[in-house]
């Protein structure tokens, strides 16, 4: 393993991975050349509320990576398998329960946002066609997961384009075309995620390694098998309510600073998310090589992969801040034409060069715990960053207001870095015991 590789690995799954948040990026960039500030909001709203729902449940991805390069990495393919179909049932249950329950989400998330108006009607007739597009996207989780953790690289990333690229067209094709306004946005991103599905099920049986037949159920359901599943699902999913808790406070108190600061970071938050992602592919190529060497009991390669995590992150978030920060304006002006937003956007823009600096690190090794199937130092480490969020918030939002909340969201994204890279040491002695001391303490029993 040395840079060529992990590069090799890391780009495709970089510039997959990227084109998650562009469905939220593209509707936000559509509505935001239109007049009225409200649509702008309004989608800000109804993607927020969706990227909670979707974030609840966002372990499907990670954690299928992570248990389907396990089974690579051993040349199991009976897990392969079960790695795909466990995860993808659960995701079938949840998709029809946010069915179900579709009023009550919609009420609440609305009363807790507590927008204006107007902002509240178009926030609400995106969410009501975009909520039934939630069942496929839990399924493309799993099977962009399982494609990953195969290290179908090439096939996933053509997935996520395509469906990105129908929703940008179908995005100008409905509000511009057909001047369907914010209901053609959620139109357009609800036919893009149907439709990736049954491309991606073609996908997972033409390029699976392995064929693809129900095992019995003794072996889908085995209880050791679903409790560890479950574990990493569960420390995975407190670690999304923490983050969700973070962005949702977030928004919610910058729309009591009225809708133009509320458009302003919703278009500030979209390109911190393509950051993010950028970062995500990063984690994604040091998951699957971590679950690899795992699976074969390769320590040579998990130490490498640690090494190469740590420098491409680093590198990754100077590029990045220094980008922003020479073309800040140009990427402003691709999201929203509206001279206010535009103006409050560059003042608080200052943040968001911060945001690949202090965030960068934690993402990466994300990456390398979810390969591990570790998930529980994740989960601490994003409790105590909310707990710093908190803090920062109590004490600087009163003088501070907007600029405090984006000191809050960068002291979180750097407590992600630091808390979780101090697990570092203790995952790689629990994966690869060091020899001496294990031989040591059996000596003295």
């Amino acid at each position: 393993m040395n840079h060529r590789s992990y590069l090799a690995l890391a780009i495709p799954l970089t510039i997959s991975t990227i084109t998650t948040p562009l469905i939220g990026a593209v509707d936000t960039a559509v509505v935001g050349q239109l007049p009225n500030p409200a649509y702008l909001g309004g989608v800000a709203i109804g993607t927020v509320i969706f990227n909670t729902l979707y974030w609840l449940f966002g372990f499907l991805r990670v954690s299928t990576s992570g248990f389907a390069a396990q089974a690579l990495g051993a040349n199991d393919g009976k897990q392969g398998v079960l790695a795909f179909l466990r995860p993808f049932i659960l995701a079938i249950v949840a998709g029809g329960g946010f069915i179900l329950l579709q009023g009550p989400i919609e009420q609440v998330s609305l009363t807790l946002m507590n927008p204006d108006a107007d902002v509240r009607r178009y926030a609400a007739e995106y969410f009501s066609i975009r909520i039934w597009g939630i069942p496929f996207t839990l399924m493309n989780y799993v099977i962009l997961g399982w494609l990953m953790g195969m290290s179908k690289i090439k096939v996933s990333l053509v997935l996520q384009v395509f469906m990105n690229l129908m929703n940008i067209a179908l995005d100008f094709l409905f509000v511009h075309g057909f001047q369907w306004g914010v209901p053609g946005v959620a139109i357009a991103t609800l036919l893009s995620e149907v439709t990736a599905f049954f491309i991606g099920l073609i996908i997972i049986v033409k390029a699976s390694p392995h064929r693809m037949e129900m095992p019995p159920l003794k072996e889908m359901f085995d209880p050791s098998s679903i409790k560890k599943m479950m574990s990493v699902n569960r420390d995975l999913f407190i670690r999304t309510l923490c983050l969700l808790a973070v962005f949702n406070i977030f928004t919610a108190k910058g729309a009591s600073y009225g809708t133009e600061i509320l458009a302003a970071n919703a278009v500030l938050i979209q390109i911190h998310y393509m950051m993010a992602y950028f970062f995500d592919g990063l984690a994604n190529a040091s998951s699957i090589l971590v679950g690899k060497a795992i699976g074969a009991r390769d320590k040579h390669l998990y130490k490498k992969t640690l090494i190469l995590s740590l420098q491409w992150g680093v590198l990754s978030s100077i590029l990045l801040a220094v980008s922003y920060y020479l073309c800040g304006n140009a990427i402003l002006a691709l999201f929203t034409r509206i001279p206010s937003v535009i103006e409050l956007a560059n003042i608080y823009g200052i943040w968001l060069i911060l945001f690949p600096l202090t965030a960068s690190v934690g993402i990466v090794f994300y990456g390398v715990f979810t390969g591990a199937t570790e998930a529980a130092p994740i989960r601490n480490s994003m409790i105590y960053s909310l707990i710093a969020f908190m803090i920062t918030l109590y004490i600087f939002v009163p003088a501070y207001q907007n600029h405090a909340l984006w000191l809050a969201f960068t002291v979180f994204s750097l407590g992600r870095s630091v808390f979780l890279a101090l697990y570092i040491p203790r995952l790689s002695e629990k994966i690869f015991p060091n020899r001496s001391v294990r031989l040591e303490n059996d000596q003295m029993v």
